[in-house]
């Protein structure tokens, strides 16, 4: 049975299809002689971008040397977490594309975008203790995939005024993409080329949006790729995917589509399980190196991972929620980040998983990396700064694991006054009473890095700011939550009686805890992942 895109956008006969190449190669030379707005286009490795690339070489390999006036920008970014055996592939092609270009004389540049350090991955999960991505707080998508691609086009933009965006998305995808490619279609200024979404000054142009699957495939096979990066070896990458290894050209419409196979980050919980990962490892032996990540992804995926979590938010404060479960509804403290046992854990883990994958991978894959050197900077960076942890875990852990000393390149990154002799010292002296002991090293280590300062103004402020996240215990600190949350909602009702009652009983009476109520609607949620 046909789809509804399918229904749309039947597929062409070869001798049509030829036609629509030859009719894109006219559009694409008009595109790139009519302005002198740079092109950037977008680059996955995967078979959509991998056409479109294939369109524009072939289309300006075409035109006179002379009305070569301006750079073709190809942009792919690494989210240092994608799947080793794409990122690798992905790596080798756009060096090919540099090399191809140069030799062949045409304005194309390949660039690989990275996130900054301070946002990537494993520093928001490790460093920083942000929960696992989740549908209700997917905090990974923007940071790592978005953000690199919209900073380097803004920039094209500032320096040319316009862009001319360039995507391999189809509307036959989906219902939902073709449902937003239409949607953009309203405000088009001719045929697939309109306004970017989102980025100011840009244009958004996308040549193969109404093809098919199969003619995505039939043009990679039967068109050779102009960079040397084999578009067979390309199809096996997508068959080795796909659970049955099977990846037919010519299909009906009951047949499963290569097209289907997605690449994406290794750590990915947004999803139920990595499929292409688990079968990659299902149909060639040779990568049953990859398992450790598998394994790895997993441990990491858990529903309820409340009991690894600090009782508040990331910036030290109790917050509820509604809960509402089965017609039970209950108050409850939102989950902030991840505690310091478990963060110290997920950073064992990801480097025992690297270990591992260094002494199986293949000879061409044994220089793998997993979290780079300036993440683990940054992390510890996070962790002594942020945290106030100066027990400086993190080289201990590095090599424990590695059996190698952690070499940090940050400057003056291994001069601190206080560290893991201090910290055993004062947890001694706290008797397991975990925020005595988050109290005190947040003191110290507040006082020590005002110590080299020359001028010590704002230290009174850090150390009042110790004393309101750090001073109660939990159990107080919820009950102080509760209190606040009722006097507002009892303000909100002008409900004179309760509030009464509650002043008379309040838990911390301060001079401020008038000053701290915001007048405006308590937080209702049926569920919160954000830390």
């Amino acid at each position: 049975m046909a789809t509804k895109q399918q229904t749309l956008f039947p597929p062409r006969s070869v001798p049509e299809f030829i036609q629509e190449l030859d009719f894109l190669k006219e559009e694409i030379k008009q595109l790139y002689c009519e302005s002198q707005v740079p092109i950037v286009i977008g680059y996955s490795g995967g078979k959509d971008s991998s056409a479109v690339v294939q369109l524009f070489w072939y289309a300006i390999s075409e035109l006179p040397k002379e009305k070569l006036h301006k750079p073709i920008h190809i942009i792919s970014t690494d989210t240092l977490v994608e799947n080793p055996v794409v990122s690798a592939w992905v790596k080798t092609s756009l060096n090919r594309i540099n090399e191809a270009a140069k030799q062949q004389n045409l304005p194309i540049q390949s660039h690989l975008l990275t996130p900054e350090a301070d946002k990537t991955y494993w520093v928001g999960l490790i460093g920083k203790g942000y929960p696992i991505p989740k549908h209700t707080f997917r905090w990974c998508t923007p940071r790592l995939k978005v953000d690199p691609s919209n900073k380097f086009i803004r920039n094209i933009v500032r320096n040319n005024g316009e862009a001319i965006v360039t995507l391999g998305t189809r509307k036959t995808e989906s219902q939902n993409r073709a449902a937003i490619m239409e949607e953009r279609d309203k405000k088009k200024l001719r045929d697939r080329l309109c306004p970017h979404p989102h980025l100011p000054s840009s244009l958004l142009y996308t040549p193969i949006e109404t093809w098919q699957t199969d003619e995505v495939w039939m043009y990679l096979m039967q068109w050779e790729n102009p960079w040397g990066h084999s578009n067979k070896e390309l199809f096996n990458l997508y068959r080795g995917s796909t659970a049955d290894n099977e990846c037919p050209l010519v299909i009906d419409t009951s047949t499963p589509s290569c097209g289907n196979s997605r690449f994406g980050c290794w750590v990915c919980t947004l999803v139920n399980s990595d499929k292409s990962m688990e079968a990659m490892i299902q149909n060639d032996e040779q990568k049953e190196w990859l398992q450790p990540l598998i394994d790895f992804r997993l441990e990491l995926d858990i529903k309820n991972d409340r009991h690894k979590r600090d009782f508040r938010r990331i910036y030290g404060r109790v917050e509820l929620f509604e809960r509402n479960r089965d017609g039970e509804v209950s108050v409850e403290p939102i989950p902030g980040p991840y505690v310091k046992k478990w963060r110290e854990h997920w950073l064992r883990r990801v480097l025992e998983a690297q270990q591992e994958v260094r002494q199986t991978a293949p000879e061409d894959m044994r220089d793998i990396t997993l979290i780079t050197t300036e993440e683990l900077s940054e992390i510890r960076r996070i962790w002594l700064e942020e945290k106030h942890e100066f027990d400086d875990s993190l080289p201990k852990i590095y090599q424990d694991v590695t059996g190698e000393p952690f070499k940090d390149p940050r400057p003056g990154a291994d001069q601190s006054l206080l560290g893991s002799d201090e910290w055993n010292t004062l947890e001694d002296i706290c008797q397991d009473d975990p925020m005595h002991l988050e109290l005190m090293a947040r003191l110290l280590d507040t006082e020590r890095q005002f110590f080299t300062k020359s001028r010590r103004s704002g230290i009174f402020g850090s150390l009042e700011k110790c004393f309101d996240t750090s001073s109660r215990s939990k159990e107080e600190a919820i009950k102080n939550a509760h209190y606040k949350r009722d006097l507002q909602i009892a303000s909100q009702n002008a409900d004179v009686q309760k509030i009464r009652e509650l002043t008379a009983s309040d838990p911390t009476p301060t001079p401020q805890s008038w000053a701290d109520i915001k007048f405006g609607q308590a937080p209702k949620s049926s569920d919160h992942q954000s830390p």
